[in-house]
């Protein structure tokens, strides 16, 4: 599937490294599998570069409008599930 990341050219280059690899970590939920503690680590990178609610929301949209993917429910099913070591869209 071919589609733009939601990326800021205000950002530098480390932070679009951030947002994209926290993306390529909720493609990988629902593309193959993904360990939740990476996902969440590059979650938290994610909100160092973009630390407001409402942007998030935007950029998830955004994201979602583009992939079909729904990084919040990704984020949610693995902050909720922390036993569990990796994740897929399968295991729904």
């Amino acid at each position: 599937m071919e589609y733009q990341y939601p990326i800021d050219l205000d950002w530098s280059n480390e932070e679009m490294m951030d947002v994209v690899a926290f993306f390529n970590s909720i493609e990988a939920f629902y593309e193959a599998k993904v360990e939740g503690q990476q996902l969440l680590n590059n979650y938290k990178k994610f909100k160092n570069v973009v630390p407001g609610k409402a942007e998030e929301k935007q950029i998830f949209k955004e994201f979602e409008k583009n992939s079909g993917y729904n990084s919040y429910q990704v984020v949610k099913t693995v902050q909720n599930t922390p036993e569990q070591k990796y994740f897929s869209s399968n295991d729904k």
